[in-house]
């Protein structure tokens, strides 16, 4: 029979005579067994020799702390250790005193001195751990030793110290504001380190210690800029956010060159009478003034910051991500604010918590940039596991991107969500349909017939949101909807909410003339359950009969004064104070005030229908990303985003100081020696933009007088004549190589890249364009073939081939691309020429028409980097060299817009400026026609039929009743073809999209009497309702 096992044994281990007993497991010994005395084994192995019992110990009580078991009543054993020889025994101890040195200041402050000697020992982890036990005795009398330790170790050899160092910083600073000054030293000096481990952390420190000190920063900016790339995560975000405010403080807004424009509109929308009075001399004297106002340059430290945090927008952690998001919509020219969409809708798969904190921001900017999440629409969308916040959020979100064209899309998606089990989610789905209402006139009737039809709903609490909703739309249009307010009286027999019964009764009140026979009737049976009512109910029937009372008192008078009765002896004084109010007011008597007479006025005043607005709408004066922005108030230590300066400050405070050998006064010297501030990577990433003309001074601070910018490392050399270091700049931006010039026997169609001069200049100085290479391409199907046939041997000439057929007239006219205001003396149009575009027969053909009005030659104007939307491509019109004073030219390029509509954002650059331009083309520009015979047609019509189908009535105006007219009309909208027909009153049009080659087939039926009738097949359903829309506005105009 086996004796039983000691428990020693039992634990693991033997204990030899001596020797404390221990388990092996660290964190699952024998210490937390309550037949032990409380960590007497554990103080015991602390007091040995034995350097690893002290180190099994020292694992066990850290072990204790990660379980969140108390271990401070350990502190005297543990803190007796600190002066260990043992290296990992050491490393341990200061673990544990960093998280108990707080609570145990009075023995913390006896070992101060092991805690000075560990700050000089050889080991960095060793100092770094003395240094931040030391700043985590919160006792004021040890702040001198305090403030000379982060001193000492700011100027440490590693960086893991100076990090350390940094992060005491905010400590002393709580502990001891009066140390500010010395403290700021401190922080000038950890700046200006060079390593990425110390940028994040001396950042937090400043922002904790002194935000408002800018002029830290100055020297710093660009390093800093450099450097985020390779911070880690945490440095990032404050980094990030401490730049997002400096830059508003130090840059101009790169929304002013847009609202220089838009704020002189040619005439408001709402014009006032004044305006029209002043004449076209006012305009003249509007146009005169604006160039007053410089036009916007962005910096070139401006463009540093969006360059080098756009790389972050694909980084693993999703606050990061958040925090370039929020600096591209604070900082970021819109046309590049775009590219932050789809790096938040990437984080939208992400946990339930990133996804909340990522939609309260994406509410926010989609209600002044809704086009930039419009392509996303389907990730919004709602899923059955998402959480009740999620849902909400999301459906915020796809309410404020609802617009004409997508909104039978997003009806569709809230009549599934009605159906919810979730009663908050349905709730808000109702809201939400009211807002879509509100904001998308045309489809108002169709949401309140589905409100009125969720009314026989079985849940009362759909109902009653949707009597909420249909309240607030009915003020909108409430003569034409009288049998919807009956159908809501019929409802208060039912409906128990009260919300929803104060909302019924108050429409029957506000509108009883719609509903005089059953008005008096509802007044009725509230006067019977009166007592029984919620108070915001009987305020509401105390309403009613008051109206009823002024409007038809032979029916409603005794009803009236019984509840005026009941009302002046009820429990609650706002309902007593009302009746008696309402009495004295609607009641004449002898002793009747002046009020007495208006009594109408005041109850049956029309109201304004309410404005249904987003929550979200005013958050975005909180910085993005921030509590104070998810709370929607001010959080405590939120610091403000500064407004835009009216003018830039000095932009050469920015300068760092170079050494004397990097500057030359010999040109080919600084062609051979110089570098870039920057690095490579970021001195090919294009030109620099500069205000400032003659002699300049780099942003390195080096000093060019010959007035041009100074050789980029790394560019190949070429021709003088055929490659300019500003041409090669621009090259490096698009990254290719210049297009070689063609030879005079080019079998490229010339009218397809010319340039249109003034007659009176000399032929010299009319600038060349060199065509891009283009690919041999078959040409579009847009043509039949025996009329290929007849093409066929004809002599192109300089002058366009453009068959009357093809395009009977053109399409919109000049577009302007950029004012000459704006250009600085370059003023370009643009037009959709409606020719085939020879580099891809599925782009649009663009010509840009230059036209220079200044006094000094624009030299190399060529397309910058583009900024575009998925699957949008774009073909550049060859390098200008030149445009003199007062020279027009014009250049071909084709855009490939994918059948879509979207925006094409791109730059047009100079040798020293850079303009953000944008060209978005009417439908009508993105087919080609197609000739085909009436059966034909009537056989692929037959083939897009249902939802390919859009049909829309109209009523044809007397001048727009002639053959001529309608085909003219009709061509100018669409590029499309005319296929003939039988009948005299019906015009068919036929073409395809230019990028899909999907058929759009256009058929008007203008019957002698009463409405036309407009159908488009297509199956681009997006393309066809907007099509349909633009051909009936020019047919009714």
């Amino acid at each position: 029979m086996s004796a039983a096992p000691a428990y020693g044994e039992d634990k693991g281990g033997s204990a030899g005579p001596g020797e404390p007993e221990y388990g092996h497991d660290p964190a699952s010994g024998g210490i937390f067994s309550s037949d032990y005395k409380r960590h007497d084994d554990l103080k015991e192995m602390l007091d040995t020799n034995k350097d690893s019992l002290k180190l099994e110990a020292m694992k066990r009580i850290v072990a204790m702390i990660a379980r969140g078991k108390n271990a401070s009543d350990l502190f005297p054993a543990v803190v007796k250790n600190v002066a260990c020889k043992n290296i990992e025994v050491k490393k341990l101890v200061y673990v544990y005193l960093v998280r108990y040195a707080e609570e145990q200041q009075d023995l913390a402050l006896l070992s101060i001195s092991t805690f000075q000697r560990g700050l000089k020992d050889p080991n960095q982890l060793i100092r770094a751990s003395a240094l931040r036990v030391l700043s985590s005795i919160r006792v004021p009398i040890i702040v001198p030793i305090m403030m000379l330790a982060i001193k000492e170790a700011a100027s440490d050899m590693s960086p893991y110290v100076r990090k350390t160092a940094a992060h005491a910083i905010p400590k002393l600073y709580s502990l001891d504001s009066d140390q500010k000054d010395q403290l700021i030293e401190v922080i000038e000096k950890l700046l200006a380190d060079k390593t990425t481990l110390v940028a994040g952390s001396v950042v937090m420190a400043f922002e904790e210690v002194c935000p408002e000190r800018i002029d830290l920063i100055h020297k710093n900016y660009r390093k800093l800029c450099n450097l985020l790339i390779d911070v880690e995560e945490w440095g990032q975000v404050v980094i990030i956010s401490m730049l997002t405010r400096y830059a508003r403080t130090q840059f101009l807004s790169p929304t002013q060159n847009e609202s220089l424009l838009e704020e002189n509109p040619e005439k408001a929308f709402y014009g006032s009478e004044e305006d029209e009075a002043k004449g076209p001399g006012s305009e003249e004297a509007t146009t005169a003034a604006l160039p007053a106002r410089k036009p916007y340059v962005m910096d070139p430290d401006h463009r540093l910051l969006l360059r080098n945090t756009k790389p972050l927008l694909q980084s693993r952690s999703a606050a990061v991500v958040m925090a370039v998001a929020q600096l591209y919509f604070h900082l970021a020219p819109k046309a590049e604010v775009g590219v932050i969409a789809k790096a938040l809708v990437r984080l939208l798969r992400s946990h339930s918590e990133v996804q909340y904190v990522v939609l309260q921001n994406v509410a926010t900017m989609s209600i002044k940039r809704r086009g930039m999440f419009e392509p996303y629409l389907k990730s919004f969308y709602i899923r059955s596991t998402d959480p009740t916040q999620i849902k909400i959020l999301k459906l915020e979100v796809l309410t404020n991107l609802a617009n004409e064209t997508n909104i039978p899309t997003v009806l569709r998606e809230f009549q599934t969500y009605i159906r919810s089990m979730d009663k908050d989610f349905v709730a808000a789905t109702i809201q939400a349909i009211g807002r879509c209402a509100t904001n998308i006139g045309r489809v108002r009737d169709t949401c309140l017939n589905g409100l009125v039809q969720l009314l026989s709903n079985r849940d009362e609490l759909v109902v009653a949101e949707s009597v909420v909703v249909i309240k607030k739309l009915l003020q909108m249009q409430p003569a034409q909807h009288g049998e919807i307010i009956k159908h809501l009286a019929k409802l208060t027999d039912n409906i128990q909410v009260p919300m929803a019964r104060a909302s019924i009764l108050w429409l029957i009140g506000e509108y009883c003339e719609h509903v005089p026979k059953i008005a008096p009737d509802v007044l009725r049976k509230m006067a019977k359950s009166f007592t029984a009512e919620e108070d915001i109910v009987k305020l509401q029937v105390i309403n009613l009969a008051a109206k009823l009372y002024l409007t038809n008192s032979k029916q409603t008078k005794l009803l009236t004064q019984y509840v005026l009765s009941l009302a002046k002896y009820d429990q609650n004084y706002d309902i007593r104070d009302r009746a008696r109010f309402t009495r004295q007011l609607i009641v004449p008597s002898e002793q009747g005030g002046a009020l007495s007479r208006h009594a109408k006025k005041l109850f049956l005043a029309p109201k304004p229908a309410p404005v249904l607005e987003s929550s979200f709408k005013d958050r975005d004066h909180f910085q993005l990303g921030s509590l104070s922005h998810l709370l929607n108030a001010k959080a405590t230590g939120y610091q403000e985003l500064p407004d835009w300066p009216e003018e830039a400050p000095d932009p050469s405070v920015r300068n760092v100081e170079v050494p004397e050998w990097t500057k030359c006064s010999n040109r080919e010297k600084r062609k051979e020696k110089e570098k870039p501030f920057y690095s490579d990577s970021e001195g090919e990433s294009g030109p620099t933009e500069s205000a400032d003309s003659g002699e300049e001074i780099g942003r390195a601070g080096i000093l060019c007088s010959s007035g041009r910018l100074p050789q980029v490392w790394g560019w190949d050399q070429g021709p003088k004549s055929a490659r300019s270091p500003q041409a090669a700049m621009c090259l490096a931006v698009r990254g290719a190589e210049p297009c070689a010039p063609r030879t005079l026997g080019s079998l490229l169609n010339p009218s397809q890249f010319h340039i249109a001069c003034p007659s009176s200049s000399p032929p010299s100085s009319t600038p060349t364009v060199t065509p891009p290479s283009v690919q041999p391409v078959s040409p579009p199907t847009i043509v039949s073939t025996s009329l290929a046939t007849d093409l066929e041997g004809l002599t192109l000439t300089d002058s366009p081939l453009v068959p009357s057929l093809l395009s009977p007239v053109s399409g919109v006219g000049r577009q302007e691309l950029l004012h000459r205001v704006a250009g600085e003396g370059l003023a370009v149009d643009y037009t959709f020429s409606r020719q085939p575009f020879s580099g891809d027969p599925h782009m649009v053909s663009v010509h840009i028409h230059f036209s220079n009005s200044s006094e000094t030659p624009i030299k190399g104007l060529h397309v910058g980097t583009p900024k575009l939307p998925p699957g949008i491509s774009i073909q550049e019109f060859p390098e200008i060299e030149s445009l003199a004073p007062g020279e027009s030219a014009t250049a071909v390029m084709g855009i490939n817009f994918c059948d879509s509509t979207q925006v094409a954002n791109f730059q047009l650059c100079t040798q020293t400026r850079q303009f953000y331009v944008s060209i978005q083309p009417p439908v009508g520009e993105l087919m080609a026609p197609v000739f085909m015979s009436e059966n034909e047609f009537k056989k692929e019509q037959g083939k897009l039929t249902g939802m390919s189908e859009i049909t829309e009535k109209l009523t044809l105006p007397d001048t727009c009743r002639s053959d001529h007219i309608v085909v003219q009309k009709v061509t100018t909208v669409a590029n499309l073809g005319r296929v003939p027909c039988g009948t005299s009153d019906e015009y068919r049009f036929a073409g395809r999209t230019l990028t899909s080659g999907s058929l759009v087939l256009l058929t008007l039926d203008a019957r002698p009497t009463g409405a036309a009738q407009l159908t488009v097949n297509s199956e681009k359903m997006v393309i066809g309702t907007m099509l349909v829309k633009d051909v009936v506005q020019a047919l009714t105009q």
